[in-house]
């Protein structure tokens, strides 16, 4: 006889799922991945394909024929994790490469602590941060390819953060902020346009599917760090707008750093959470070996959420 386990009243029932929260997310991201196919073609498809399928397959394989359970790949947690892979790669990316990637987030990132909601960190940033340390040459490839939209007026193969760390802020002095608002082509696919991820973000807090605390204590801290060195430095340090609208901040702030499982669960956790990914950022930005840090950022601070979630939880129910 089958013997069940109740825990003491309340009980909460709610019309969500895991299900229902990563259609919600995979909607989210649509806008980034329709305008990264346009302007990358073929090469993001397959890159996308890849990522997605073996993200899938190798939950799959894991839970059926490793771990003997249910498969897991009906709650879409699987294609997420392979669509903000696939987001955080450059287009010209090697299937093999991205196929290593998937690996590494979904059978040692996520399934090696025991599926969703375990996992100590995010498993998109852990794959990324694996493939730029072991495949620097392909991670850092930003060879612009033929798509089915041609910007070739605006675009530089070249990000703007690798010219301003290799040229200095002269190098970026014709650069157009409007035009990094709504097309940034030169980097991993997911930073391609501002415009197409701010709208992604705005659909999960309209939907309560995130909380907007997290996303905006990052930017507001990369707004006020790069903000004073660009003050007391202008020919040296790059400005907020420049910050904001280049590399992966948005991307990450928006869709990774808000991760439920990694992420801390009180406000005011969060909140210093995204204070403590936005100072990570901008020190590496302005002083690292690496022009981008938002990947290190998101991983360091995931370390912290037990702690966070220790000193600033929320009052348990029925609680005064």
């Amino acid at each position: 006889m089958d013997k069940y386990l109740v825990s003491p009243n309340p009980h909460i029932h709610a019309a969500v799922s895991t299900q229902s929260l990563m259609r919600d997310v995979i909607i989210a991201l649509l806008p980034a991945v329709l305008v990264s196919i346009l302007f990358y073609g073929w090469s993001e498809i397959l890159v996308l394909a890849v990522s997605v399928a073996s993200c899938v397959l190798l939950e799959y394989a894991i839970t059926r024929w490793m771990l003997k359970t249910p498969s897991t790949i009906g709650d879409l947690s699987a294609v997420v994790t392979g669509l903000l892979l696939a987001m955080n790669l450059p287009s010209t990316t090697p299937w093999w490469v991205v196929l290593v990637g998937a690996i590494v987030a979904i059978g040692v990132a996520k399934m090696t602590f025991g599926g969703i909601g375990q996992n100590v960190f995010n498993p998109a940033i852990t794959a990324r941060v694996f493939l730029l340390i072991s495949f620097p040459t392909y991670m850092t490839d930003w060879t612009i390819p033929q798509g089915f939209i041609h910007a070739n007026d605006a675009v530089s193969g070249a990000t703007l953060l690798g010219m301003v760390s290799e040229g200095g802020l002269g190098s970026i002095a014709d650069v157009s902020y409007l035009r990094t608002l709504f097309l940034n082509i030169g980097g991993s696919a997911g930073e391609i346009s501002a415009i197409a991820l701010l709208i992604g973000f705005a659909y999960l807090v309209i939907r309560r599917v995130i909380k907007p605390w997290i996303t905006l204590s990052i930017f507001a801290t990369v707004i006020v760090i790069s903000g004073i060195f660009c003050l007391a430095d202008p020919s040296q340090f790059t400005d907020p707008v420049f910050n904001l609208l280049t590399g992966g901040i948005i991307l990450g702030a928006c869709f990774m750093a808000t991760d439920y499982v990694t992420s801390p669960m009180s406000d005011l956790g969060g909140v210093i959470y995204g204070i403590g990914i936005g100072v990570i950022v901008m020190m590496i930005r302005y002083f690292g070996s690496y022009p981008e840090g938002m990947s290190f950022a998101i991983l360091l601070m995931n370390m912290t959420v037990p702690l966070l979630n220790n000193w600033f939880h929320s009052k348990k129910f029925g609680r005064a």
